[in-house]
């Protein structure tokens, strides 16, 4: 190779370092002084999961572990199930994909380590390029190399421009996030306001499962198979409306029982679409009292060994 030839490939290293340092510190002026409509590739507001991720890190050796959506942290009020006797951590987020709930069991499954996993599963996580819970979980946690694979395999825009930020806003600045009083002890959300469902009518949808989220979702349950962990997978309750609205359900029903021990509460339970939801896939308080009492008499009913 001739010296020229190497003397611009130096030159070419040289720029892009100063290229990526320049766009980053760009990235995080702009992050600081512009309002987030300004910057619509760029993510950096804390919600409920800076609180709930600070808290599964002061938290260890628990009876279940509940992992999924918002329909998890949502739809398990963690208050119930300890008025019952049970220790639980409710580790679901906004949107969590199969992605997502992998990076998060990577990092604080061997603590927790729980008795049972409670993995809540619904079509909408599957389909999801999981865009939205990468950034959720970039802003709220330490990012380490299992964010960092993330960013690089999701090639989206704002994952990457999110992650340059936040790993120079951790440098400089505290994570700033307003308590309320939604955020209950464990990782649930509550929903202070009663709120009911208007009975919308939902569109029709076909399941189309993307292969990433399956091939994370399939790791997991290999995880957890490793390390000795049972589970069990739940589909949360959601309105007849939305749940009819899936022209295909049938068939994601029997490829979740293929995984493992699958429990339905959509074919269990016979809730009020305008009582017991807030909008047309979440639980209201009403719901979720409904729910989470059948589910602990379940558990009641066929792991008796968990409050041991």
């Amino acid at each position: 190779m001739s010296i020229q030839i190497i003397s611009l490939i130096k030159r070419i290293l040289i720029f892009s370092v100063f290229l990526i340092i320049g766009y980053t510190l760009l990235l995080f002026l702009f992050g600081n002084v512009l309002k987030p409509k300004h910057v619509p590739n760029l993510v950096y507001k804390v919600g409920h999961n800076y609180l709930r991720l600070q808290e599964v890190k002061q938290t260890s050796n628990v009876d279940l572990l509940f992992l999924g959506s918002s329909h998890a942290y949502r739809g398990f009020d963690t208050r119930i199930f300890s008025a019952s006797n049970y220790k639980v951590f409710n580790l679901g987020s906004s949107s969590q994909t199969p992605i997502q709930t992998l990076i998060l069991i990577d990092r604080y499954l061997k603590k927790l380590n729980p008795k049972l996993v409670v993995f809540e599963v619904n079509p909408m996580v599957f389909t999801s390029d999981g865009v939205e819970s990468g950034l959720d979980l970039i802003v709220s946690d330490n990012n380490d190399r299992h964010s960092l694979k993330m960013v690089f395999n999701q090639k989206n825009i704002k994952l990457y421009n999110t992650y340059l930020y936040t790993l120079v806003n951790s440098i400089f600045n505290d994570t700033a996030y307003v308590k309320n009083k939604a955020y209950k002890k464990g990782g649930y959300v509550a929903k202070l306001k009663p709120a009911y469902f208007n009975g919308e009518v939902q569109d029709k949808t076909l399941i189309t499962f993307n292969e990433n989220q399956i091939k994370s979702f399939e790791t997991i349950l290999r995880r957890l198979n490793k390390n000795s962990i049972n589970y069990i997978l739940v589909q949360a309750p959601v309105t007849s409306l939305k749940y009819n609205s899936y022209s295909n359900i049938k068939g994601f029903n029997s490829l979740m029982a293929s995984y493992g021990d699958y429990y339905n509460y959509n074919e269990v339970l016979n809730l009020n679409d305008t009582i017991d939801f807030y909008d047309s896939h979440h639980l209201n308080q009403t719901g979720v009292n409904v729910f989470n009492k059948a589910f602990i008499n379940f558990l009641d009913n066929n792991f008796q060994d968990l409050k041991e």
